[in-house]
């Protein structure tokens, strides 16, 4: 008796221990080598990018793409394996791929990518294909080849572009850069990272929306918004097609403005309304052009003129890229006419102490109410009918 009850007590966490081991191996350990085994692959195609390694890249698997990327000046490429799907000899791997642009970067730029992989007769993998993940935007270099120009305080990356625009964009942004310093201050980067695709596809394809949502955009910036100890990789997004309808001045103000969200990013979070970012960036962008409230506000004028004067301040919904471009314009001109009230009214070192305060307050509710009397000493019920009254003074 004694001894069958020993035998039945050392079976039961003899079977325990089995099961334990057959859920610890996950079920697939065939997978969990493959995507060990990728990476290392990965890994060395990431060396290779950054040491500029064409023989050493093509060794990892198909070559094809090195060239469109070989120009960048990286401080920094990997990649990391989040997922593999096995199909015999081939595979699919998810993969993150982080990477920085050598002195403007300081934070990697991340984007999920989905890599194709076959395994030849000697069981090692090879990279076949390369391609954005799902929803996710395209790279510049998924477009072609890169071709880079180097300004005084700019970075402008450009695909099917002559190396002559490219150079004109990288004169518009070495003029924007210390006129954004000019205005707000030296408390950001004081550079800019410019890219310019083929055509409005291109652009939404860097974006991944729909090209209907930016038709008539001259450029867009990218980047993540407040918080000093995470500095975001900015990104403008040049719309060719749009630009190219600009005269000089709007050309210069277009890059202006976008530079200028690239300066106060730091100071731009959930609680800076649209009309506050957008305005802003307009007021830096056409300070010192000497244009009027009638020709910067064309859209609000006829508004007012019609008798359809602002009842508040633009909303964020106004500032919506695939509504109404009439709407869109007015949300521009009215938040530029309030930067505008506030900088003449009280002074520029007031409007960008007022930015600041709305941002630090991180959240929506209460932040331009606060800044308002903190800074500027009225209620948002008095700022709002200051505003309408010097739109109407202004465009009537």
């Amino acid at each position: 008796m004694a001894g069958r009850g020993r035998v039945r007590g050392s079976g039961v966490p003899g079977l325990c221990l089995l099961l334990v081991s057959l859920v610890s191996c996950g079920g697939n350990p065939a997978a969990d080598t493959a995507k060990a085994e990728v990476q290392r692959v990965l890994d060395r195609r990431a060396a290779a990018v950054l040491h500029h390694d064409a023989p050493a890249y093509a060794a990892t698997g198909t070559p094809e793409g090195y060239t469109d990327l070989k120009a960048l000046p990286l401080a920094a490429w990997s990649y990391k394996v989040t997922a593999v799907r096995r199909d015999g000899d081939s595979l699919t791997a998810d993969a993150e791929l982080s990477y920085r642009v050598e002195g403007y970067d300081r934070a990697p730029v991340t984007a999920g990518r989905v890599l194709r992989l076959t395994r030849d007769a000697g069981g090692s993998w090879s990279v076949t294909s390369e391609k954005p993940a799902r929803k996710a935007g395209e790279q510049l270099w998924d477009e072609g080849t890169v071709a880079v120009v180097h300004g005084e305080h700019s970075l402008v990356l450009g695909v099917g572009q002559p190396v002559a625009r490219l150079r004109s964009f990288a004169d518009l942004a070495d003029d924007a850069v210390p006129a954004v310093s000019a205005a707000w201050g030296t408390d950001w980067a004081g550079h800019v990272v410019v890219l310019v695709p083929r055509s409005l596809e291109g652009m939404a394809g860097l974006l991944g929306s729909p090209a209907s949502s930016y038709r008539g955009i001259a450029a867009v910036t990218t980047g993540e918004t407040g918080g000093r100890t995470k500095a975001p990789a900015d990104r403008v997004v040049v719309n060719p097609d749009a630009y190219a309808l600009l005269g000089s001045v709007g050309r210069q103000v277009v890059l202006t403005h976008e530079t200028t969200h690239v300066a106060t990013r730091a100071h731009t979070n959930a609680a800076t309304p649209l009309w506050l970012s957008e305005g802003y960036a307009d007021w830096v962008g056409y300070r010192g052009t000497g244009r009027t409230p009638p020709q910067v506000a064309p859209e609000l004028r006829s508004a007012v003129a019609e008798g359809g004067l602002p009842a508040g301040l633009p909303t964020d919904a106004d500032f919506g890229f695939s509504g109404d471009p009439a709407r869109l314009a007015r949300a521009y001109e009215g938040g530029w006419l309030a930067c505008r009230m506030i900088a003449e009214r009280w002074g520029e070192v007031k409007l960008d102490a007022f930015y600041r305060a709305v941002g630090a307050h991180q959240e929506r509710a209460g932040a331009v109410e606060g800044a308002l009397r903190n800074v500027l000493g009225v209620s948002l019920t008095e700022f709002t009918a200051n505003w309408r009254t010097y739109v109407r003074d202004q465009l009537g």
